[in-house]
């Protein structure tokens, strides 16, 4: 264990491996000045190393509170390299999408298990509003409920891998416009009715049924009119 720790470390820039061995998160860090007499690293050097820091959501830069080490997120991590490869071909995202499909049915038990009253009473609430814009006139495509309803149920999970992982494959999802994409009344009627139907598995305690109801929503995203088009 400790060979493998050394040499992840060794592949970090003495900036990073700074940050990791002395900063707090939240807390500030030491002027670049300062860094490059007591690293032994250039300042020109220093400041390309914090910019790839700040790429990464490491760390932010303000002119009065100067660098300052932030929570840890694999978000940015992922956001940077998934929106580089969808500009190479844009059906990394399907192949991304497979991924987060994985993902959700993998943590979906654990996930459901931690969730409290207030958060149930939230996910209806999604699904409502979701609903009334269904049901509007005109229609309105309930994005952000959806993005809120996936990300509520898997938000309690104490591990910012698969939270960073989930975050990243909506912002791709936005990225690729399918948060604009309608593909009929009735094929977000049928998204919907599968997301009430885990819903209310969930608040009900039948976790089961709720997983049931996943898949099924997941095996929907497949016969998705746009796919073949995307392809």
């Amino acid at each position: 264990m400790m060979i493998h720790d050394r040499t992840t470390m060794d592949s970090l820039s003495e900036f990073l491996r700074y940050l990791a061995q002395n900063g707090t998160e939240n807390g500030g860090i030491p002027t670049l000045s300062h860094l490059s007499r007591e690293l032994g690293v250039s300042i020109s050097s220093l400041r390309e190393q914090l910019e790839v820091a700040r790429a990464l959501g490491l760390v932010e830069v303000r002119p009065r509170t100067g660098i300052r080490r932030l929570l840890y997120s694999f978000t940015p991590s992922v956001r940077q390299s998934l929106g580089y490869a969808i500009r190479i071909d844009r059906g990394y995202f399907q192949k991304y999408s497979q991924l987060r499909n994985h993902i959700e049915s993998a943590y979906w038990f654990e996930a459901v298990s931690y969730l409290i009253a207030e958060d149930k009473t939230k996910l209806r609430e999604l699904v409502a509003s979701a609903r009334e814009k269904l049901n509007g006139s005109p229609i309105q495509i309930p994005h952000d409920e959806h993005r809120q309803l996936h990300m509520l149920i898997y938000g309690r999970l104490d591990n910012p891998f698969v939270t960073g992982l989930l975050e990243a494959y909506w912002d791709a999802y936005e990225a690729v416009g399918l948060n604009v994409f309608t593909g009929g009344l009735t094929y977000l009627e049928k998204v919907w009715g599968y997301h009430s139907q885990m819903v209310e598995a969930i608040c009900m305690g039948e976790f089961e049924a709720g997983y049931n109801a996943l898949i099924q929503h997941t095996d929907l995203l497949y016969q998705r009119p746009d796919r073949n088009q995307q392809q």
